[in-house]
């Protein structure tokens, strides 16, 4: 998006319009890609590359994730944006089958080709003879976004319905499913049943989204209401990190019980306490984003967001792979050493150009386009909802890459989805001159 485009967005922004939920929105995926970048403990020796997480080398870090996991913050602008998006269409008369489509084209189409790409690099590799393990950790790691986005999809799906309970009950529904996800906790724990945690994907993030509409409407308006919301919050998800099974880590360290996979109710405890200091810093942000400078840089960061959200990882990876043809240069440092984090800015300045390189190419996919077809069946949106919920599900799991080969089926099962369930049209593909 040009320079001309941005600044015809800023000057059409109404009064209206709540700045600090882009503006959260664009610091939330911004410290994701960040955090991603610093843990990875990247060595390259003898031609060999070697991955680890820099959590597992420097243990203390592992609390500052309470800081770098801001997925949260993320659903609590998803919750606002829903609210008034759904609003909207109820108030035109649009259906949900609509609307989900409207949101499903929205968030996937700049996701179909980052499948395919990890498609075609995993059997490359494999072709050419690189190791299934590093092939499969890699394809894991490139599509950790793709697996929040479908948790993210979920809680879309279900958006209108949720907002309706938030309607009707106010705080007992945000209560409701509080009391829901540490209840599944306790099933998946006590079980040893991941399958059973999985259900936390929706009560523990579409809790975090009924924030967003308590925001949204006003009710958490105060400092004291803030203030006491993070309190609570930060009590909750620190009792049972201190007396019970949780880690310290927020995100994943491949402990035996995690915080983050599945999603358990520690997140939910943790958005609370994030959500409340974050919406202390309103005011301020306000009068900050009222500068056309800062409003612009909002808006141009908002406009590629996706892009860099699902691509930040597979541009990382890919200078990983390319480094042992150039000797590994600058990745034969001893990982946490004084040189290594010496290193971390340079490290995170060619990432980012990486990864600036891949916008340029794929983020025109974002551009919003006018869809003038009739309403779907609702079946379409419903199964197009599934598959890509499940996909991204598995790769997470199991990356797409075993010892017995490509497992193909993972990353087309949600292109083939949006394409032949008419969700995401094939001219929304084509490149914009």
């Amino acid at each position: 998006m040009d320079a001309t485009t941005i600044s015809r967005l800023a000057a059409a922004t109404p009064d209206t319009r709540n700045r600090v939920v882009d503006f959260y929105r664009a610091i939330a995926i911004g410290v994701v890609v960040l955090g991603h970048w610093l843990m990875a403990a990247v060595v390259v020796r003898d031609g060999d590359v070697s991955l680890a997480n820099t959590l597992d080398l420097v243990k203390p870090m592992q609390g500052m994730t309470r800081v770098l996991q801001v997925m949260p913050l993320f659903f609590l602008v998803g919750g606002y944006a829903n609210a008034t998006s759904w609003r909207s269409a109820r108030a035109k008369g649009d259906g949900w089958a609509i609307w989900q489509r409207a949101r499903l084209r929205r968030l996937m189409t700049p996701v179909l080709p980052l499948l395919l790409a990890r498609l075609c690099i995993c059997s490359v590799g494999l072709a050419a003879g690189a190791s299934p393990d590093l092939l499969r950790t890699a394809s894991r790691a490139a599509l950790v976004p793709t697996w929040f986005l479908a948790a993210y999809v979920l809680v879309v799906a279900v958006a209108p319905l949720t907002l309706a309970l938030w309607e009707r009950f106010g705080w007992w529904s945000f209560f409701v499913g509080v009391a829901i996800a540490g209840t599944v906790d306790s099933v998946s724990i006590s079980t040893d049943s991941i399958l059973v945690g999985f259900l936390n994907y929706l009560f523990v993030w579409a809790s975090v989204h009924q924030l967003g509409y308590a925001w949204r409407d006003g009710a958490l308006d105060g400092a004291v209401r803030r203030i006491a919301l993070s309190a609570n919050g930060l009590a909750a998800v620190s009792a049972p990190v201190y007396f019970g099974p949780y880690p310290v880590s927020m995100v994943g360290t491949g402990q035996p019980i995690e915080n983050s996979y599945p999603a358990r109710v520690t997140l939910l405890f943790l958005g609370m306490f994030q959500i409340g200091i974050a919406l202390l810093a309103e005011r301020p942000l306000q009068t900050m984003l009222q500068r056309p400078a800062a409003w612009k840089a909002t808006i141009a960061v908002n406009a590629r967001i996706m892009t860099l959200y699902l691509w930040h990882m597979t541009a990382m990876l890919g200078l990983v792979g390319l480094s042992p043809a150039f000797g590994g240069r600058g990745l034969h440092l001893e990982p946490a050493s004084g040189q290594w984090w010496a290193t971390r800015p340079v490290w995170f300045a060619i990432c980012a150009i990486t990864t600036v390189a891949l916008i340029a190419v794929f983020g025109r996919l974002e551009d919003p386009s006018v869809d003038l077809r009739p309403a779907p069946s609702v079946w379409r949106p419903v199964l197009a909802t599934i598959s890509v919920c499940g996909g991204p599900a598995v790769m997470a799991k199991s990356g797409i890459v075993s010892a017995d080969g490509v497992h193909w089926i993972w990353p087309v099962l949600p292109v083939a989805a949006m394409l032949l369930l008419r969700v995401v049209p094939v001219r929304a593909l084509h490149p914009r001159v």
